[in-house]
C-alpha cells in the first residue's frame, strides 16, 4: 500500500474523529478518507488507540490527567464519575465506592500565563512508608482555573485510609513556582 502524498495532520484526523470538526472542515476530511487508504488506515489506528485508551480508563488502570471536553465524554459514556473540588491550601475528604467508575480530582488554580503545569504527589500510607510521584506536562484549562486528574481507580481500591497531598507546580525558563498544594484525606469506601 502507498503513502499518501498528502496525508491528513494528526491533529486534524484527531479533531475529526472526536467529532469537533464544523460541517465546512469535515466534508474534506471525509472525502479524501474515503479515497486514501493510507490515511483510512491511520484513522483506524486512531479508533483502535482510543478503543484501548477507554478500555484501560474504564478498568481504571491508569493515572490520567485530563480535559474538560474529555471529562465530558467520560460522563457522556455513562461512567459514573465521582469529583472532588479543591482550592489551593484546601483539604477534602474522599473516598472510591464499588459504583465509581472514576474519582477525578479538579484542582483550582492561578493558572494565567502558566506554560507548563507538572503536579507531584506524596501518598502517606503511615508507618512512615510515604510514596512520591512527579507527572510533567498536565492538561489545564488557564480560563477556569482548573487541573483536573483521575488517579488510577484500580490502585485506589486496594489502598487503606491515606493522606494525599498534591502540589501542582508551574514550569517555565525561569525555573518551578508553587501554583497550589492541596490534601485529599481518603477513607475506603
Amino acid at each position: 500500500m502507498t503513502r499518501c502524498a498528502r496525508p491528513i495532520e494528526l491533529e486534524t484526523l484527531v479533531a475529526y474523529w472526536l467529532g469537533e470538526l464544523d460541517e465546512a472542515a469535515k466534508a474534506p476530511i471525509e472525502e479524501h478518507v474515503f479515497a486514501c487508504a493510507h490515511c483510512t488506515r491511520r484513522l483506524e489506528s486512531l479508533a483502535a488507540l482510543a478503543s484501548g485508551i477507554r478500555a484501560a480508563v474504564r478498568d481504571g488502570a491508569v493515572f490520567l490527567s485530563l480535559t474538560p471536553r474529555f471529562l465530558q465524554l467520560m460522563k457522556d459514556e455513562g461512567l459514573r464519575i465521582r469529583e472532588y473540588p479543591v482550592e489551593p491550601g484546601g483539604q477534602v475528604d474522599c473516598t472510591i465506592t464499588a459504583e465509581d467508575d472514576a474519582v477525578v480530582s479538579r484542582l483550582h488554580a492561578p493558572l494565567v500565563g502558566a506554560k507548563r503545569v507538572d503536579v507531584l504527589h506524596s501518598l502517606d500510607l503511615g508507618g512512615g512508608r510515604i510514596e512520591r510521584r512527579r507527572v510533567e506536562d498536565l492538561p489545564f484549562d488557564e480560563e477556569s482555573g482548573e487541573v483536573l486528574f483521575t488517579p488510577s481507580t484500580k490502585e485506589l481500591r486496594t489502598l487503606p485510609a491515606h493522606t494525599w497531598r498534591v502540589q501542582l507546580l508551574a514550569v517555565d525558563e525561569a525555573g518551578e513556582r508553587t501554583l497550589g498544594e492541596y490534601t485529599f484525606a481518603h477513607t475506603p469506601g
